[in-house]
């Protein structure tokens, strides 16, 4: 009996220091299996139990504990191009015949060429221009139809891999556990929000109404007797980076309280969250694994790493090291 009530008084005294280490460095809960273990991860798992801990200094009640993700390079590749631009492109060279005159006209002359710098410097309006220019006419239903046509075929030139099975992993446990734990969890497109819609669904679940981008202007018609409402070339652009912040806050309804990205096209939604009151998390997804995925930053054509990278250092936000940070960058499936 004395023996036992010893190794009673051990073992407790075990679990109280176990208790203080896991409060110091939290355990990672199994549903981040694809992070590493490391401060990186120990840092998003304290900040859900800080902002999710009824009493605590730092909680947030649920409806304002909002996370906003960008899309390309955050949830999924952007290389060689973003998944809308390689739709688009598509697109352009299948309406060719209809359209004789794209041959010479910008951008859709650097979309048949192929030329990924000119595409890259036209932007996100010369892309919002080749949606609305290969889609005005159709239905939104027929735009729908389209896009998951294209997905259910589609592949990722480089990583030859289909676009349906290019989320990425460890941003796919993020976002359940960010769920999990009660946060609304939106996507801010650089593009169009339409398409967006349809790929964040397929691949991370995301509602459509929790995709705030570009969206293209339409009219409502009557064909064959049923009204449907039908695209136009033009688009309600989202705003000049600066603007993205108002265009969330319209979306959310308040100021999140994390933010993640991957490029300078994010800096200014990731100032504005750490801008917040009480507690906060910023994180830039670093692209490092040419062996899995690609290896870019400061002068990459798509997803550019410059400006955010020094600012995430500066300000002592989660920079997310694909090679360091990430067991496994894709859901193991057969390409």
């Amino acid at each position: 009996m004395k023996l036992k009530r010893a190794n009673g008084h051990v073992l407790i005294f075990s679990g109280l220091l176990l208790a203080a280490h896991a409060a110091a460095f939290p355990a990672v809960p199994d549903s981040l299996r694809s992070w590493n273990g490391g401060p990186n991860k120990a840092l998003i798992v304290q900040f859900v139990r800080d902002v999710t801990t009824e009493g605590g200094p730092h909680f947030v009640p649920p409806k304002t504990r909002v996370a906003v993700l960008s899309d390309d390079g955050t949830l999924c590749p952007e290389e060689p191009m973003p998944a809308a631009l390689s739709y688009v492109t598509d697109r352009v060279k299948s309406q060719l015949q209809k359209h004789p005159k794209w041959r010479s006209k910008e951008p859709y002359k650097s979309a048949l060429a192929h030329n990924l710098k000119l595409l890259s410097a036209a932007g996100q309006r010369g892309i919002l221009e080749l949606m609305g220019g290969t889609h005005a006419g159709m239905t939104t239903e027929e735009f729908d139809r389209s896009v998951n046509a294209w997905l259910a075929r589609a592949r990722n030139t480089k990583l030859n891999r289909p676009w349906l099975q290019c989320a990425y992993q460890p941003m796919v446990e993020l976002m359940s556990y960010l769920r999990a734990y009660g946060f609304r969890v939106f996507i801010v497109s650089r593009g169009s929000a339409e398409f967006t819609r349809l790929l964040m669904e397929k691949l991370y679940g995301v509602s459509p109404d929790q995709v705030i981008g570009g969206t293209s202007k339409t009219k409502l018609v009557v064909r064959k007797g049923e009204s449907v409402l039908v695209r136009r070339p033009e688009y309600d652009l989202l705003e000049s980076r600066a603007g993205r912040p108002a265009a969330i806050y319209r979306a959310t309804g308040c100021r999140p309280i994390a933010a993640f990205g991957s490029s300078d096209d994010d800096l200014e939604i990731l100032n504005w969250v750490a801008g917040g009151a009480g507690k906060h998390l910023g994180l830039i997804v670093r692209h490092t694994d040419s062996g899995n995925e690609f290896a870019y930053d400061r002068k990459a054509l798509f997803g550019r790493l410059d400006k955010a990278l020094d600012t995430a250092k500066k300000k002592g936000w989660i920079i997310a090291d694909m090679t360091k940070d990430w067991s496994r960058v894709f859901p193991k499936a057969d390409r």
